[in-house]
């Protein structure tokens, strides 16, 4: 792997008797440039990214986001996660294992198993919806539907996955998934996640960033404004039930004031829209335009690679 492009990412050694060592003879170590996704095939093979994490059991840093982005390749491996299992969890455990024995051949994670799997299947099921976004056209006969496979795409999975799709359970899968992405609501963040935003404005503040907070700041504009009129309808909510639970705490010494945001969003916010599910959204998006942006440049390296080539063949 280019070395340059190592800097700010924490890498570890893997030895057979420890998973970190200590600098150079395998332990922690920070590179020099930044890595993409395509140079993570490059790695020695006893190097790992470390990945670290908050206090939630979340990853956080710039290893975060290069996580999230290989989550999105090993959920478009057809051979690994095929799409014609319906719901995630009627995913094989032994498919879900193999992927992440794979994300572990790269990555030394902090956080648990149970998390990567989610965030997979979350990135498993976006894929999915994309392939039906962009190939199951609804104008055109069953048959014609059938032999549109994607690009690398097994025909088997495909076939499997359209005739759900078009079957009455498929159309009413569907009602209900349109039905809770109308529910959602924009935020400010771009490819940032919530716990890098959370982070930024500690080291900038030097206090800790409490979920009522932390709300308020993804989802304003720059001139303070709220990004739409729902997300300012919901953060007056969360300020009056607020003032509400501060106001039954001067007066009745048994109200509980600890954990105090995690009550007041997920009674204002509803079960559906809990913190963790908007990060997950957050991390889906910014893990498509990372995809996307690897898939350019990987393209780019073999344009270049072809160049080079032919010139020499022509010396």
């Amino acid at each position: 792997m280019c070395r340059r492009r190592l800097r700010d990412l924490s890498i570890v050694q893997n030895t057979p008797n420890s998973e970190e060592a200590n600098s150079e003879h395998g332990g922690t170590r920070r590179g020099r440039g930044r890595t993409l996704l395509k140079d993570l095939y490059d790695l020695n093979p006893v190097e790992r990214i470390k990945v670290s994490r908050n206090s939630y059991g979340q990853p956080v840093g710039s290893e975060a986001r290069l996580l999230a982005g290989y989550l999105g390749i090993i959920s478009r491996n057809a051979n690994m996660l095929p799409i014609n299992y319906k719901p995630w969890h009627h995913m094989p455990d032994s498919n879900k294992n193999q992927a992440l024995d794979n994300i572990k051949e790269r990555f030394a994670l902090e956080v648990s198993d149970d998390y990567i799997k989610k965030a997979l299947g979350k990135k498993w099921k976006d894929h999915r919806s994309s392939l039906k976004k962009l190939y199951f056209k609804k104008d055109i006969s069953l048959k014609e539907k059938l032999r549109n496979v994607p690009p690398e795409m097994l025909r088997y999975q495909w076939e499997d996955a359209v005739r759900f799709w078009n079957s009455k359970k498929g159309e009413d899968y569907e009602r209900v998934g349109i039905s809770g992405r109308q529910k959602k609501f924009t935020h400010t963040v771009e490819s940032r996640s919530f716990v890098s935003v959370a982070k930024a404005e500690e080291i900038s503040s030097g206090q800790k960033v409490g979920r009522l907070q932390l709300f308020e700041i993804t989802h304003k504009k720059k001139d303070g404004s709220p990004m739409t009129f729902e997300a300012g309808e919901i953060m007056e909510k969360l300020k009056e039930k607020k003032a509400e639970y501060e106001a039954m705490a001067s007066t009745d010494s048994s109200v509980n004031l600890e954990n105090i945001d995690n009550r007041i969003i997920n009674k204002v916010l509803g079960p559906e829209r809990k913190y963790e599910e908007l990060q997950q959204q957050l991390r889906a998006e910014a893990a498509e335009r990372e995809a996307a942006v690897a898939a350019r440049e990987a393209e780019q390296s073999r344009k270049y690679d072809e160049l080079q080539l032919q010139l020499q063949q022509m010396m």
